[in-house]
């Protein structure tokens, strides 16, 4: 979508009281998902052809986007023929410069290999053409201020604080909140209320402070200090042993429960179609659920006196519910947000359970108990902290009340399927940082699982590899301290293959 018609289209939203858009990309990517065709038709969308998949006789790239605009198609004009990768640079550097002057918005070229039986011979890996890349520019770098930090609770009690800015475009998205991740961090930076920062956002990453101008302080500024009890229930938090998060400890915290509520249901888990986050809080709300087991008890029936609730809205949500109650173990432990434990942990945790002769819900209310801190800390990648906090949760009756609950609604454990063929990453472990351009990072799991690997979500020197995209964490400092192999996410298509 081009400025033009982003800005006009936002001009008519003020106009009859709606809503603005953040940005083109969100609207175009909005704009086909519409059910309505004619919507879709009212908001102006354009775009450039840049592939033919038929044989037209075309020996180069550049012979492709000819072909094209001969056959009437619209290509991009600003396409240039490289001879060498100085010459990549050199284009890279001019966009950059000039993007902003640019009728529509954009972040990064591609770079594409001319020779066409060159894309032939590299192929494609999952989505992803072996033949082109993107060539992001630098993030996007905004300043503004510091208006106050408030602060989020999440599903295990986790309390994070977060800036709320004086707002601020960035990426042409507006801005108004950045996180600070944790007290330390805010120490780090010396971030006060009332300071002028400096935001960075890549992609749809979630917008950060990287600086606090300390030169433009004024005196007036105030240092934040983390409260003794919960912002949202009022309960008692605790600093974690050694760690650096602060979490609620009120079981019934409604923030806390929320958030558990929407992981329960998200694809990580139990992947409940058509259950987000304020339907969960109307659920809540309605007094029709207190927890995950709950919703497995709900009927059409209940659903559709439900505001914006209809018979058809009712029956989808009933048979997504219906269709959710087969979980693998993995999932399953997911799910049960125990504190410290992860996607990646529950997967050391389900292979060691098996083990145990756990197959169904019934299996783990027996043995969950009965596993030691010293049996729990035994399993891989988990140490003192996590094993604690398993042994606690499954000593825990509430907890084991939960399961039974899952049980009687129809709850099951299925039987995960097993990678088959060549297992080339087998006994291998891989860790990801940063921005995947390619896939996400979700898919890059699942492909290194049924090829035999494992991923771990921390750092260790049992790690094989850390896989680094772009904008990478203190994962990638920690493995070189460790000396761990680090590859980019081309390296890792290469080992795919």
């Amino acid at each position: 979508m081009r400025k033009f018609d982003f800005e006009k289209l936002n001009k008519k939203q003020e106009k009859n009281g709606l809503p603005l858009f953040a940005n083109p990309r969100n609207i175009a990517a909005g704009s086909i998902r519409q059910l309505d065709p004619k919507i879709t038709a009212s908001r102006k969308l354009d775009c450039f052809v840049f592939e033919i998949l038929t044989d037209l006789g075309q020996k180069t790239h550049q012979e492709v986007h000819k072909i094209l605009k001969d056959l009437g198609f619209k290509t991009d004009p600003e396409t240039k023929l490289a001879k060498n990768l100085e010459e990549v640079e050199a284009f890279h550097q001019y966009q950059e410069k000039k993007r902003n002057m640019a009728p529509f918005w954009y972040d990064g070229i591609v770079v594409v290999v001319n020779d066409v039986n060159l894309e032939k011979q590299a192929g494609v890996v999952g989505k992803s053409p072996r033949w082109m890349r993107a060539y992001k520019f630098q993030a996007e770098q905004a300043t503004t201020k510091i208006k106050d930090i408030i602060l989020q609770v999440g599903r295990t009690g986790t309390i994070t604080p977060v800036a709320i800015l004086e707002p601020v475009m960035v990426m042409g998205s507006k801005v108004s909140r950045a996180t600070l991740h944790n007290e330390d961090e805010i120490k780090r930076l010396d971030a006060r209320i009332g300071d002028t920062v400096i935001v960075q956002k890549s992609g749809d990453v979630i917008p950060d402070i990287v600086k606090v101008i300390k030169e433009l302080r004024t005196g007036k500024e105030k240092k934040f200090k983390m409260p003794n009890k919960c912002p949202v229930c009022g309960g008692e938090i605790k600093r974690e042993k050694g760690g650096v998060a602060w979490r609620c400890l009120n079981k019934n915290c409604f923030a806390k429960n929320y958030q558990k509520l929407v992981y329960f249901a998200s694809k990580k888990c139990f992947d409940i179609e058509h259950l987000g986050p304020k339907i969960i809080e109307q659920l809540i709300q309605s007094g029709l659920i207190k927890d995950g087991a709950d919703i497995f008890s709900l009927t059409a029936g209940d659903l559709e006196p439900l505001e914006r609730f209809a018979e058809k809205s009712a029956n989808n949500l009933a048979e997504s519910i219906k269709n959710s109650k087969k979980i693998i173990l993995p999932c399953l432990i997911t799910a049960l947000s125990i504190p410290g434990v992860g996607e990646e942990t529950a997967q050391d945790i389900a292979k060691f359970l098996k083990k145990q002769g756990v197959k169904t819900i019934d299996d783990l209310i027996k043995k969950g108990p009965e596993i030691s801190k010293e049996e729990w800390q035994n399993i891989p990648n988990i140490g003192p902290v996590v094993a604690m906090s398993l042994f606690s949760w499954f000593k825990d009756k509430e907890n084991i009340l939960f399961l039974k609950k899952l049980k009687e609604n129809g709850v099951k454990i299925e039987e995960e399927k097993i990678p088959q063929g060549k297992l080339p990453f087998l006994g291998l472990t891989f860790i990801f940082t940063g921005e995947m351009k390619n896939l996400t990072r979700q898919e890059a799991k699942e492909k290194v699982r049924l090829l035999g690997g494992n991923v771990s979500e921390s750092i260790s020197r049992k790690t094989n590899y850390l896989v680094v995209g772009e904008n990478p964490g203190e994962k990638l400092a920690q493995a070189k301290k460790l000396k761990i192999k680090t590859i980019s996410e081309q390296e890792f298509f290469d080992l795919l293959t």
